[in-house]
C-alpha cells in the first residue's frame, strides 16, 4: 500500500533492468513518472531517464569501476534527507535492486529513520544475457541449479572460483562484474582440473545498443575479457549447459577474433 502523498514519505527502489527501456515493468515506469526526485545508478539508466519529464529532479549516485559519484554512506543519508513528507523518491538501480545492488544498506537507513519504502523488481542482467545468447540457464540433466556470483570481493580479498561454487557440477554460474576477476576465475578453474578448452560465454552490455556476445575458451578468458570495451558492464556464463549451446546466429561480428571459438 502506498502512503498518502500529503502526509507520508515513500522511497521506491525501482529495478531499471539491464538497460533496454522496453524491459522496464509497467510498475517501474509508473513510479518513475510519479517521482519528484530520482537517485540513479550510472549503468543502464541513461535511456530510461531520457524518457521522463525534465521537471523530475535527477541525482547521479552511480558507481563506476574505480570511480564513485557518491560514497555509499552518503547515498544512505541523501535518501533519508530527500524523503520528506509528501515527496516521492525513486532510487533507480540497474538490473534488479536485490541482486548485488547494496539494497539492504539503503533500506536499513530508511527503516532506522522510520521512512516507508517499497521494492519494484527488475529484470536482472543474467536473464538479459541468457536471452541475448539463446542459452537456457537451466536444463534437465545438465543444469538443475543457477547461481549468481559477484566478481567483486570484500576489501581486496582474492577471488576464489572454487570457494564461490563455480566449479560445482550441474550448476550454471553467472558472474557479475567479472572484468577484474576473470584472470583469477580462469586460473582457479584450470587448477581445479577444468580443461583449457572449456567454453565460457562473455556478454558485455546485455540488452544495450552496444551489446556484444562472444564464446571464449577458459584458457584464453583473461585475454578475451581484456579485449572488450572497458566501460561495458560484463558478465560471464559458465557450466555444462554453456558447453552444449552454440553461439546464437546473428551475434555481433566485431568480437575479438582471438576470443571466439
Amino acid at each position: 500500500m502506498i502512503p498518502d502523498r500529503k502526509t507520508e514519505s515513500l522511497v521506491s527502489f525501482v529495478g531499471a533492468g539491464p538497460g533496454d527501456p522496453e524491459l522496464l515493468t509497467l510498475r517501474a515506469m509508473q513510479r518513475l513518472q510519479q517521482a519528484d526526485v530520482i537517485l540513479h545508478d550510472a549503468l543502464g539508466t541513461g535511456e530510461i531517464l531520457a524518457l521522463l519529464p525534465s521537471s523530475i529532479r535527477r541525482v547521479d549516485v552511480g558507481k563506476r569501476a574505480g570511480r564513485h559519484a557518491m560514497p555509499q554512506d552518503e547515498i544512505n543519508r541523501l535518501l533519508v534527507r530527500m524523503a520528506r513528507p509528501g515527496r516521492r523518491v525513486v532510487r533507480l538501480k540497474g538490473g534488479d535492486p536485490s541482486i548485488f545492488g547494496r539494497l539492504d544498506e539503503e533500506t536499513d537507513a530508511l527503516r532506522a529513520a522510520g521512512i516507508a519504502y517499497e521494492i519494484v523488481p527488475g529484470i536482472t542482467a543474467a536473464s538479459a544475457a541468457a536471452a541475448a545468447t539463446g542459452i537456457s540457464l537451466t536444463s534437465r540433466g545438465k543444469a538443475r541449479r543457477v547461481q549468481f556470483v559477484t566478481g567483486h570481493t570484500h576489501d581486496g580479498e582474492a577471488f576464489d572460483p572454487v570457494a564461490a561454487g563455480i566449479a560445482a557440477p550441474g550448476v550454471t554460474s553467472v558472474v557479475y562484474m567479472a572484468r577484474g576477476a576473470a584472470p583469477a576465475i580462469a586460473t582457479g578453474l584450470l587448477s581445479a582440473g577444468w580443461p583449457a578448452e572449456t567454453p565460457v560465454v562473455i556478454v558485455a552490455g546485455a540488452s544495450q545498443p552496444e551489446e556484444l556476445t562472444i564464446h571464449a575458451r577458459l584458457g584464453s578468458l583473461a585475454q578475451a575479457v581484456a579485449a572488450l570495451p572497458a566501460q561495458a558492464p560484463l558478465l560471464l556464463i559458465l557450466g555444462d549447459n554453456v558447453a552444449a549451446a552454440p553461439l546464437r546466429s546473428g551475434a555481433p561480428a566485431s568480437a575479438p577474433a582471438s576470443a571466439i571459438q
